[in-house]
């Protein structure tokens, strides 16, 4: 089975330049957690609900002032639509992520595959637990 079959289609992207504020009401509006962020046609990164709270937030960040290329996450996990979807699974298992960003032919934002997807379009209840699993074992705390 390939990662397009369970897929949550039409990933949403916001600007590097875009506030925190415009990109929190996105997220509301459209009820996702993760929005990619561009710079231009390039994909740069991922923000998240979290960043958002605990980059945004908690450092006091003034949320109509500050850009979202400032909290966001350089680093972004994905996979491509046509990619098996244990595939998927070991890399949101070794990643330790509840999402993984789907990726189209042209390298653009195409969609989004979650553990909900897995356990509910799958049709493998073993995998969705083993990533369950595996992305819940508890991380060492930092000092």
């Amino acid at each position: 089975m390939q990662v397009k079959e369970i897929m949550t289609m039409n990933a949403e992207t916001v600007s590097f330049d875009t506030s925190l504020m415009e990109t929190a009401m996105k997220m509301r509006n459209l009820e996702v957690g993760a929005l990619p962020v561009c710079k231009g046609e390039d994909l740069i990164g991922m923000v998240t609900d979290r960043d958002m709270v605990v980059k945004g937030t908690a450092e006091s960040k003034d949320p109509i002032k500050t850009v979202v290329h400032s909290i966001m996450t350089p680093d972004v996990f994905y996979c491509y639509e046509d990619d098996d979807i244990h595939e998927a699974a070991e890399k949101m298992e070794d990643n330790s992520i509840h999402r993984l960003l789907v990726l189209n032919s042209r390298n653009k934002p195409s969609g989004f595959v979650s553990l909900a997807d897995f356990a509910v379009k799958s049709h493998d209840e073993r995998l969705a637990w083993e990533i369950l699993e595996k992305i819940s074992e508890p991380a060492c705390p930092h000092r």
